[in-house]
């Protein structure tokens, strides 16, 4: 990390909702460099540490499949008691391993359709899922392009279960009438969709992140929530430098009344923490 920036303050038990965390022991040797060495618990109890954030949701990463076992395994390294997860599940996973995976700490599934390469599942697997996870409290995080949103709006309006989307920086037109944004607000105003802003995303342009981030926070600030993306190895050789991320936060949110918001209380909703 780039020690010459500052820290700025986060408030008490702060949320970083979305973590990478790799077993390389589980995956195939990637090329060297190494784009997986130290994105373990034991490196990010330090970032987290050095940032001041108390909680975390740890997501399988997509090259672990439906292996859940790191997810798992961080949630009891980092602490169950500020620590979730999301996972990946099949449709037809059993009702016991359902059970461990919510005693373990898991609270979501993650479906990742927007990038082939990465997509474990297809959203076309999610109804039949969709009663099972809402029995259990948890939702469904969505990675899906404005197009795809459009794309399967049938679908999205008819589950029952919760729906996060994840990596909203996405939404990049602010038009009102575009069709992707009139869907997110549709199901905003449900009641049971959260829409999340992922640090490294926002990052990539910081002026249309700014206008997405301050959209979606005058349309629903009780249902937006945060995560720096670290690390995201499939993307970028190495992780992204979390200070910078939390000072970018700050500027997209500069009140900190929505960042205590976005930060605390969303998540603590959303995850379920105590």
């Amino acid at each position: 990390m780039n020690e010459t920036i500052p820290l700025l303050p986060l408030p008490a038990d702060a949320c970083d909702a979305h973590l990478h965390l790799y077993n390389p022991a589980l995956i195939a040797a990637p090329a060297a460099p190494n784009p997986l060495a130290g994105c373990d618990a034991g490196r990010y109890r330090t970032v987290r540490e050095s940032m001041g954030l108390r909680r975390a949701v740890v997501v399988t990463p997509a090259p672990h499949g439906d292996d859940n076992r790191v997810t798992l395994d961080a949630i009891q390294a980092l602490g169950a008691s500020h620590t979730r997860g999301v996972a990946v599940v099949y449709p037809e996973v059993a009702d016991a391993e359902l059970q461990r995976l919510h005693a373990g700490g898991i609270r979501g599934i993650r479906y990742t359709i927007a990038i082939p390469k990465t997509a474990v599942t297809r959203i076309a697997t999610l109804p039949a899922l969709a009663p099972r996870l809402d029995a259990l409290g948890w939702h469904a995080q969505l990675h899906m392009t404005p197009a795809q949103i459009v794309e399967n709006r049938d679908l999205l309006m008819a589950l029952p279960c919760p729906l996060v989307f994840d990596h909203m920086a996405r939404l990049a037109n602010t038009d009102a009438d575009d069709p992707a944004w009139n869907i997110v607000e549709s199901l905003l105003r449900s009641g049971k969709t959260w829409v999340k802003l992922s640090g490294h995303y926002l990052a990539r342009d910081a002026a249309t992140a700014r206008a997405t981030a301050g959209r979606l926070a005058a349309l629903a600030p009780e249902r937006l929530v945060w995560g720096s993306d670290w690390p995201h190895p499939t993307e970028m050789p190495s992780p992204p430098d979390t200070r910078d991320t939390v000072a970018a936060l700050h500027d997209w949110l500069p009140d900190a009344a929505l960042r205590r918001r976005v930060l605390v209380d969303n998540p603590a909703r959303l995850y379920g923490f105590a």
